[in-house]
């Protein structure tokens, strides 16, 4: 994909008058995207459908934290690519109504010069600018009779450590946070098995597609409690006789896993004829890194 060679101040600006960055739900615009009017990301790129809108995921590990993040119950909202304030702003969860609208948070310029931290810049035409910062994905949730809530999450590669300036900005994103109430995680791929990751990588169709009726999602776990010896193909034979259709089988079952409603061993492999293996519901969630609410920062 051919995409804008470098960042400048004019692609900030441009960045700006797209509106990226702002919005909510399905009006989220990112400040990053998959686009050929963007830098190239380092690795492959992806666009997933969820809720409404069309997620920018610029790695397989932005990928693969995206696809857990939205298994944890109770997500009212996902914000990938999201870009941290310069200056004083009001905190995130005023766009959901979770904070008082005229308070204002510092930005990272001030939160680097607090910690001793040089504040990135880009360069261009001559001009230079603050580097606007973001971080790779922000989870809201909202249970019933509480506040909104949120969970900051960054993904780095094996060997984020070794590179000094890496930390130095890490440290500066975690303490933004921070200063807001809202918990940072940063997730790499030590954290969580590979296995796992590729099993909801090729299950993401079903279990992210139009929800199911909840009885549908009760019938199928019955059916692969009682068939999971038999195998995944065994089930959703079983289930689409029942059902009618193989989509909607594949819904209802799938749909039911990631909820936890029938806690599967995720790190199963790609063969249909492979046992339905179930977990203690403890150990399904541990498979999880950001519902374990694992971290690699030190």
């Amino acid at each position: 994909m051919r995409t804008t060679k470098r960042f400048t101040p004019e692609v900030l600006t441009r960045f700006e008058r797209q509106g990226r960055g702002t919005g909510a739900h399905e009006h989220y615009i990112p400040w990053h995207g998959v686009s050929r009017g963007d830098p190239a990301s380092c690795g492959r790129s992806h666009l997933l459908k969820w809720r409404g809108r069309l997620r920018e995921l610029l790695s397989d590990g932005e990928l693969d934290q995206q696809l857990f993040a939205i298994m944890l119950p109770d997500v009212h909202d996902a914000l990938e690519q999201f870009p941290l304030p310069l200056d004083r702003a009001p905190p995130l969860l005023a766009r959901y109504g979770g904070s008082n609208p005229y308070e204002v948070v510092e930005g990272t310029l001030s939160v680097a010069a607090r910690l001793g931290i040089k504040h990135p810049t880009t360069h261009g035409s001559k001009t230079s600018s603050p580097w606007v910062m973001t971080t790779d994905l922000v989870i809201l949730f909202e249970s019933e009779g509480k506040p909104h809530s949120a969970l900051a999450l960054a993904f780095k590669p094996t060997g984020w450590a070794q590179k000094s300036r890496t930390a130095e900005l890490l440290a500066l994103e975690r303490e933004f946070w921070i200063a807001q109430g809202i918990p940072w995680c940063l997730i790499t791929p030590d954290l969580y098995e590979r296995s796992t990751a590729l099993t909801l990588r090729r299950s993401a169709a079903w279990a992210l597609g139009e929800s199911v009726d909840p009885h549908m999602k009760t019938l199928a776990v019955e059916v692969a409690r009682a068939l999971a010896i038999h195998g995944l193909s065994a089930v959703l034979d079983d289930l689409t006789k029942r059902l009618g259709e193989r989509d909607l089988a594949q819904r209802a079952l799938w749909q039911a896993i990631w909820s936890g409603e029938f806690p599967l061993d995720l790190r199963r492999g790609w063969r249909p004829n492979a046992p339905l293996t179930r977990l203690d519901p403890a150990e399904f969630w541990n498979l999880n890194p950001i519902a374990a609410r694992r971290s690699a920062w030190i």
